[in-house]
């Protein structure tokens, strides 16, 4: 029989995770993954394939009387080359929601960019490490380990002291989100203060996050994972990388939003559906992309490349985006109750940029993360939003 100070190893499987679409077992153990299979077969470059693969808003949950927990993973780690290397990525642990403990693992895979444009990298192998986190109560109680949101997590081995038992449904609605890099939790601290964990925390969901940097492109496929998805709640923030990374004109932006649209529809007929335009961003508001890193001033920061005489050829602006964006969803609610529409403004605007700048023009930093969340919590959960209990 098992004691408090006996180490029980449990494999780690699918059953204990949340917040992902698909798992794969590599050499090490298990890679969770963000996009299926077949989604992943039709990426067409390495941003995406390794933004899919970090696990944003993905998380171990079970229930254990145990006050010592390690988990030990293979991290890879993403840097760029001539720059310092980032602090390594957190584990965030929950008990019964709340957050109780942090830890990092050192070492690991390093995954080097050697062109800030085309994402060209050279990997590194490391070593893996672990995860711990001691002095945890005593007791019965539910555990989260959220990942790092920006490093790909290979999956070892989790070891307590005390056994552990599979987490009951928790009866809470899933919320099923896609997004780009801000959704993805750039420049956020640590994985439960990303936006859309906030926002979960706060409207009381489960989060399935599909933001991914860079990447937020109205791919097809990314539409057919979305449809099928189980989702009681489902959002969609579109528009950044459109604009950033130069890919669309007009002519072909509105099409594409609707048949991304519509695919989701095919798996999620009523469930409500909100559609988000993208947070201020003034180097993009009416300069068209692509977007160029400026090292300028010593610190990275992005400036728009574009012409802004081209937005009468349709050339496209965030400013642009927004009002194509609520047009359509204006002509689709007739025939689609369900749908809504969120000026991205209203979660991140001219006042929050007063007072939270993008610190790289781009992207918010924590306490950016924290208003981002609060606002999207308040329109989208709050009494009468599109999210608010009763609906979905």
């Amino acid at each position: 029989m098992n004691t408090e100070h006996d180490t029980i190893t449990t494999p780690v499987t699918a059953g204990l995770l949340r917040g992902f679409l698909d798992v794969e077992e590599t050499a090490h153990g298990l890679l969770p993954h963000r996009l299926p299979a077949r989604a992943r077969r039709q990426i067409p470059d390495d941003r995406l394939a390794v933004a899919e693969a970090q696990p944003s808003g993905v998380r171990l949950v079970f229930r254990t009387r145990a006050t010592t927990i390690e988990l030990d993973t293979l991290p890879t780690k993403r840097v760029y080359r001539g720059f310092p290397a980032p602090a390594d990525g957190v584990y965030d642990l929950l008990i019964d929601g709340r957050l109780a403990a942090r830890a990092t693992v050192a070492g690991g895979n390093v995954r080097t960019i050697t062109d800030m444009v085309t994402q060209s990298s050279e990997l590194s192998e490391g070593p893996s490490g672990t995860a711990r986190f001691v002095g945890l109560p005593e007791g019965d109680k539910a555990v989260e380990i959220w990942l790092p949101h920006a490093e790909m997590t290979e999956l070892i081995a989790l070891r307590t002291n005390a056994p552990i038992e599979k987490a009951p449904d928790s009866g809470r609605r899933v919320w099923l989100h896609h997004g780009s890099s801000i959704s993805h939790g750039s420049n956020a601290t640590h994985p439960t203060a990303i936006w859309p964990a906030l926002a979960a925390a706060q409207g009381q969901v489960e989060l399935v996050n599909l933001g991914f940097g860079g990447s937020a492109l109205l791919d097809p496929f990314t539409a057919r994972a979305m449809r099928d998805a189980p989702a009681d709640l489902i959002s969609v923030k579109i528009g950044i990388n459109v604009v950033n990374s130069d890919v669309m004109r007009l002519r072909a932006f509105t099409p594409a939003v609707h048949g991304f649209l519509d695919t989701i529809r095919e798996g999620h007929p009523t469930t409500p559906l909100l559609v988000v335009s993208p947070v201020l961003c003034p180097v993009q508001e009416d300069t068209p992309g692509p977007l160029a890193p400026d090292f300028d001033k010593g610190t990275l920061r992005f400036r728009a490349t574009g012409d802004p005489a081209e937005r009468a050829a349709g050339r496209l602006t965030l400013s642009i985006i927004r009002d194509e964006l609520a047009r359509i969803v204006e002509q689709r609610t007739a025939d689609d109750p369900n749908l809504h529409y969120l000026d991205g403004r209203d979660l991140y605007g001219e006042k929050d940029y007063a007072e939270f700048p993008l610190p790289d023009e781009v992207h918010p930093d924590q306490a950016g993360h924290r208003r981002i969340g609060e606002n999207f919590g308040r329109l989208a959960f709050g009494e009468g939003g599109p999210f608010a209990t009763g609906n979905g």
